[in-house]
């Protein structure tokens, strides 16, 4: 059974100008994302405005994405519902898409009982016969599962995988040292990837992975592979601008400029326009666009044009 490993963008989703999904646009961002060297591609999560779409574009973006990939790279789709009856229709449809697991959200909004969450994700996994990744992000869900309660669902084989998406990279660490290989630990935030990593973390499924793919890899096969601390610390070093940036530059309760907005915008820079967020989300502003640009320059300056 597969288990989500390495770098997995959470992708991002592909609109046209009246705000449909650009089939052909998001066919041609899973190109670049693959040739710079994922190991996954997760479609309609957060960072894919899932919760902005029908189910009816949610499967456009992940049937697009499997084709695309065409078995090169696994598919990891997102399943986001509160109702139980919703998240089991959209993950068996996903599945029948050509998905190849699922990364389940919790059940938000609601702020649903642990027990009953429980039993939302064991009828998900139940109804497609697999494991599933749960995405444990108590900033979107409102709570979160223990790593305990997370080693329960494993024992159960409700659960493979997870995307610990609090930030911090203690829970990666205490879900490794509980559940060992039985479930795949991916790191879910955008500060302390190579924190994750160096506590036994199996993998970085999140939104920066969209716009420093290669760089997310490398720093992973670093970390994690050629255990090369020296070399993983100077290509952390490297990110760090941009991932400060998105961390800390954008503050307040409602940060500004919102980081959907940030991650399309830094993509333009790059010389890849793979449109903008859908409303309410609006395109950056200038001034802060060229805020943006001087960060990003001193990631890619070979790519980013100086100011």
């Amino acid at each position: 059974m597969y288990q989500p490993k390495g770098i997995i963008p959470a992708m991002l989703s592909v609109f046209n100008k009246d705000g449909s999904i650009d089939i052909q646009g998001q066919k041609a961002y899973v190109e670049w994302l693959i040739k710079k060297g994922v190991h996954g591609l997760s479609p309609v999560g957060s960072t894919g405005e899932g919760a902005a779409m029908n189910d009816e574009e949610r499967l456009q973006v992940i049937k697009a994405t499997v084709e695309q990939a065409n078995g090169r790279v696994p598919v990891v789709a997102g399943v986001i519902h509160y109702s139980t009856m919703l998240g089991v229709d959209l993950a068996k449809s996903a599945i029948d898409a050509g998905a190849d697991a699922l990364m389940v959200l919790l059940p938000y909004y609601y702020k649903p009982t642990i027990p009953d969450a429980l039993d939302y994700l064991r009828s998900v996994s139940k109804a497609v016969n697999m494991p599933l990744c749960v995405y444990n992000n108590p900033w979107f869900a409102g709570f979160e599962l223990s790593p305990a309660l997370v080693k329960q669902l494993a024992d159960e084989g409700v659960v493979n995988s997870i995307k610990a998406a609090h930030g911090d990279p203690m829970r990666v660490n205490y879900i490794k040292y509980l559940c060992g290989e039985k479930v795949s630990t991916l790191y879910g935030h955008d500060y302390s990837p190579l924190e994750a990593f160096a506590v036994g973390g199996d993998g970085w499924l999140s939104g920066l992975p969209n716009i420093i793919p290669d760089l997310a890899v490398d720093l992973f096969t670093a970390a994690t592979q050629d255990k090369d601390l020296v070399k993983a610390q100077a290509i952390w070093k490297r990110l760090q601008p941009i991932a400060y940036y998105f961390m800390y530059e954008r503050v307040g309760d409602n940060a500004s400029p919102h980081w959907l907005a940030v991650f399309k915008e830094a993509l333009r820079l790059m010389g890849e326009d793979f449109g903008l967020p859908r409303l309410p989300t609006k395109e950056m502003s200038p001034a802060d666009k060229k805020v943006l640009q001087r960060y990003l320059y001193q990631v890619y300056p070979d790519v980013v044009k100086a100011q």
